[in-house]
């Protein structure tokens, strides 16, 4: 659900990173505290349409983050269609898609690199308390760079349950919890190596 940067000449993709990570932040709260309608979210949803095409990214695009989070939405959908009814379950999962898609946007119009010294930068005053801008920028720029990579573990499943003529179920989520901790351990070995463990493995 996270899109990965496309190259581009745009206005987004042209607009400093910091600015565009803020604009996200006011955006998400905007939707949180003002989508309280099926119609408020038709609204942020068609906006969420806007901000792709000041990408150039396209309705292809759009359509695509959509549907890679197909599962979310029922997830989100079902559970509070269940306990807060149908127009409640609209807004909600509107507010939700909104929030990812913009997230989505700002993520393929900015470089990775670019993204975490924004937030390095931005953490920087922290630093008098304690908090480390370098680690944490760090960590969040390893938390982007992996979410493709459980995409690809699960297409793997995916790949060798239909090879088998086996339908996806709870035993192929079993099979990529083991590939993805097999993969985090891989990652915190190679950290190590290189002398960049997190703190509670020094």
């Amino acid at each position: 659900m996270i899109g990965l940067y496309r190259p581009g000449t745009s206005a987004l993709h042209r607009a400093p990173a910091g600015a565009k990570v803020a604009a996200l932040a006011v955006l998400a709260v905007a939707a949180t505290l003002l989508v309280r309608t099926p119609l408020a979210g038709a609204a942020a949803l068609a906006a969420t349409l806007v901000a792709f095409a000041a990408g150039a990214l396209g309705v292809a695009a759009w359509a695509a983050q959509v549907w890679a989070m197909r599962w979310l939405v029922v997830l989100v959908a079902g559970s509070q269609w269940i306990f807060l009814g149908p127009a409640e379950a609209a807004a909600g999962t509107a507010r939700v898609v909104t929030v990812l898609l913009l997230a989505a946007v700002v993520t393929m119009t900015t470089p990775t690199s670019e993204m975490i010294d924004a937030l390095e930068r931005a953490l920087a005053p922290l630093a008098r308390v304690g908090v480390d801008p370098w680690r944490v920028a760090f960590v969040v720029q390893l938390t982007i760079a992996v979410v493709p990579v459980v995409g690809s573990l699960w297409h793997r499943v995916a790949e060798a349950r239909r090879a088998r003529g086996v339908r996806l179920g709870p035993r192929a989520v079993v099979t990529l919890l083991v590939l993805a901790l097999r993969y985090a351990d891989e990652v915190g070995d190679a950290l190590t190596a290189r002398g960049i463990a997190p703190a509670a493995r020094r």
